[in-house]
């Protein structure tokens, strides 16, 4: 027997998929806790190490490197990102034409 499945493709942001308030801030603070643990993993640091670099609990780091956002503030990430020797830009500007709402989103670049 075969069940038709109907399949819907996403937004890009599985957070607008699922009905996350404010989205685009939720996919922002994911993409750069996903950047830190990045970070951490190609400095080798363990999470105990990273905790001190970090000057937060080693509970704190797990929680970061298994992507538990709601713990974490933009702010916080900033800080952070900072305590690993990465410079934090903020641009805005506005929407660009032809776009509906404007959007939030992170733009990480390689080392210098």
């Amino acid at each position: 027997m075969s069940t038709k499945e109907k399949i819907h493709k996403g937004s890009g942001n599985i957070f607008a998929d699922i009905g996350v308030v404010h989205p685009e801030r939720v996919m922002a603070r994911a993409q750069v806790m996903s950047r830190i643990t990045e970070i951490i993993n190609e400095r080798d640091l363990t999470q105990k190490a990273a905790a001190e670099l970090l000057g937060i609990p080693q509970s704190k780091v797990s929680c970061l490197m298994n992507g538990k956002i709601s713990m974490f503030s933009l702010d916080h990430l900033f800080e952070l990102l900072n305590a690993l020797d990465r410079d934090v830009e903020i641009v805005i500007h506005p929407k660009l034409k032809g776009e509906r709402v404007a959007t939030t989103y992170v733009l990480m670049t390689a080392a210098a």
